[in-house]
């Protein structure tokens, strides 16, 4: 597919912009993070942490240096409950905190994670300049999700000289998750400056970015993503929201469609992909794409095939919401309930009117669902159009009088009313139905019928 540039209309646009984005948000941060926890690379750096740093640890003693010693390898052969043992034997309340700093580490590994953040805090209290034990307690603290402690954490951390890509990358993921963006961005490019191969920064950073409507940005990360694994799904639905964001529907679209080709559709993004369709006037694979949502889970809730069906009727697609009210009605008619029942009936309905073939079959529905909701503002108007279609004005008069005692349809009834009035030669009286029109809502055609009404009514007089 070609793309095509056109305006993509503001309020189309945003629920698009919307949609996607509780399509590709589903990848969490969480996610990321489990990965961090299970990279080999990542446990043997932290394992390989617990040396002697001179220029910001605290003194440690020559028994304390033999103690060490012997819990380093127990550490490193995973036998941490004797590590832990001999450790806690050996530990004096006066200590020195290195000691404290591998406790809680070896606390940490084995996923306590409430013991291992109390016996951190202890030797950073013991020495508060004791940078490594600041950056375990962010690494703790995030995977808590206690995102202010692990940016306090890391944050002290960096102001002690201190910052590696891990870091970094997990503070960038804990401002994302108190939604500070900014912040979130520059954490993250200071993480891939250090640790470039890792996707989970170079994805946060493009989330980042994203979140904060730099969107030509943005995909430009996402495209370096894709270059990098293009059978990730999620990295073309991601880049899809950029493409949004940017007025570029179309591109969107061929992202979805390369979502679709990889097997990874689901509902929502072919639901998506419809309403790019159909908002760039594509009305046949619009229709066409709703029906393959509806095909890949026949257990979904109607209520977005049904508004998919009221979009093509609004656009004036007879024929494209007739098919898709067909494969709605196949498809739910065992489990719609009393109001979606309704909904499709009065649909069916204006379809049938629009193809000109409403019969008195369909006539007998809107009165059925008049009669079981007065108030129902859209059969009233239906009825009354048909009515007008049939050459019984009174009667199509009648049923918009009815449906204009509604606040919610008063000015289209009173429109079409109007439009009634003057096929009836009687302009005076339409003149002061479309000027409540134009007080409800103003629009351009309806000032300039008014203003012709205006005319041919003075020169009657």
């Amino acid at each position: 597919m070609q793309s095509i540039h056109r305006q993509f209309p503001s309020r189309v646009s945003l629920a698009l912009v919307l949609l996607a984005t509780s399509i590709t948000g589903t990848a969490s941060a969480q996610n990321d993070l489990d990965t961090i926890w299970n990279d080999p690379a990542f446990r043997k750096a932290f394992i390989a942490g617990y040396g002697v740093n001179a220029e910001i640890e605290p003194r440690v003693t020559p028994e304390d240096v033999k103690l060490l010693e012997e819990v380093r390898p127990l550490m490193a052969s995973g036998e941490l409950e004797k590590a832990e043992a001999l450790l806690e034997k050996k530990l004096q309340p006066d200590g020195s905190a290195l000691l404290d700093f591998t406790l809680g580490g070896i606390q940490f590994q084995q996923g306590r994670l409430d013991d291992a953040l109390k016996t951190h805090h202890k030797a950073v209290e013991k020495f508060p300049s004791f940078r490594r034990a600041w950056r375990n307690l962010g690494l703790i603290n995030a995977q808590a999700s206690k995102f202010d402690d692990a940016i306090r954490a890391f944050t002290r951390m960096i102001e002690l000289g201190g910052g590696d890509g891990y870091s970094y990358g997990l503070l960038g993921s804990a401002y994302a998750s108190k939604n500070d963006q900014q912040a979130a961005e520059g954490a993250y490019r200071n993480a891939l400056l250090l640790q470039p191969e890792r996707v989970e920064w170079r994805l946060g950073l493009t989330r980042a970015v994203l979140a904060q409507e730099k969107f030509e940005d943005a995909a430009n990360l996402a495209n370096s993503l894709i270059a990098l694994y293009p059978d990730r799904h999620e990295f073309w639905l991601l880049q899809a929201r950029t493409f949004l964001g940017m007025k570029q529907p179309l591109r969107a679209a061929e992202n979805l469609e390369i979502v679709d080709r990889l097997g990874k559709s689901t509902v929502e993004t072919l639901n998506l992909l419809a309403d790019i369709y159909a908002s760039e006037s594509l009305m046949d694979l619009a229709a066409f794409t709703y029906v393959r949502a509806i095909a890949l889970d026949p257990a979904q809730p109607p209520a977005k095939p049904l508004r998919a069906v009221e979009l093509l009727a609004q656009r004036g697609a007879v024929a494209e919401a007739d098919h898709v009210a067909r494969k709605v009605r196949e498809a739910f008619s065992t489990t719609l309930n009393d109001d979606e029942k309704r909904k499709l009936l009065k649909l069916e309905a204006r379809i049938a009117l629009a193809k000109g073939d409403a019969g008195a079959e369909v006539v007998a529905v809107l009165e059925e669902v008049i009669t079981l909701d007065p108030l129902d503002g859209d059969a009233l108007i239906l009825l009354g159009q048909h009515h007008a279609t049939n050459n019984d004005p009174e009667r199509a008069i009648f049923y918009f009088e009815r449906a204009a005692g509604l606040d919610a349809f008063e000015a289209n009834a009173k429109l079409r009313h109007a439009q009634v009035l003057i096929r009836l030669d009687r302009h005076a009286e339409a003149a002061p139905l479309l000027r409540r029109v134009q007080e409800l809502k103003p629009r351009e055609d309806v000032a300039r019928l008014l203003e012709q009404v205006e005319r041919i009514a003075k020169t009657r007089r």
